[in-house]
């Protein structure tokens, strides 16, 4: 016995695009629509509720914000929430450390960024503000 063609798509299609929604996401540049919004260049990062100075970090791959604990590590990302204004990640490394960040974009060159993970076999958790302050020197 054939199957029809409209048993087909009514079966057969909707469970192969399910199947396709379900994998998991690499979190790679153009696929995180709010890091679109932010600029490559010098960022000002300070721990909220600090009177300590700012950080600044040159940032030529905006996903290194991603895993600022890791940021010189080659991790995986997956995405867990890819919103406007808002990207949430999980990654793990090489040989160990892992993370949770959520990136929240609040206007032109200010962000939220709060982390935690493992990092040298020691649990971390942060919140940072992050400014954008204009082109890397050199």
């Amino acid at each position: 016995m054939n199957a029809s063609p409209t048993l087909f798509k009514l079966l057969v299609v909707p469970a192969i695009a399910l199947g396709l929604a379900s994998v998991a996401t690499r979190a790679e540049a153009p696929e995180l629509a709010m890091l679109g919004k932010l600029q490559p260049g010098l960022w000002n990062l300070k721990e909220r509720g600090s009177a300590d100075a700012s950080d600044k970090l040159c940032v030529r791959d905006l996903r290194k914000l991603l895993q600022l604990r890791h940021r010189d590590q080659q991790c995986s990302r997956f995405v867990v929430s890819d919103l406007p204004d808002e990207v949430t990640v999980t990654y793990r490394c090489p040989g160990g450390g892992s993370g949770r960040t959520t990136i929240k974009y609040e206007g032109r060159g200010l962000i939220q960024i709060d982390s935690q993970g493992i990092a040298q076999n020691s649990p971390f958790a942060f919140a940072i503000e992050g400014r954008y302050a204009g082109a890397c020197d050199g």
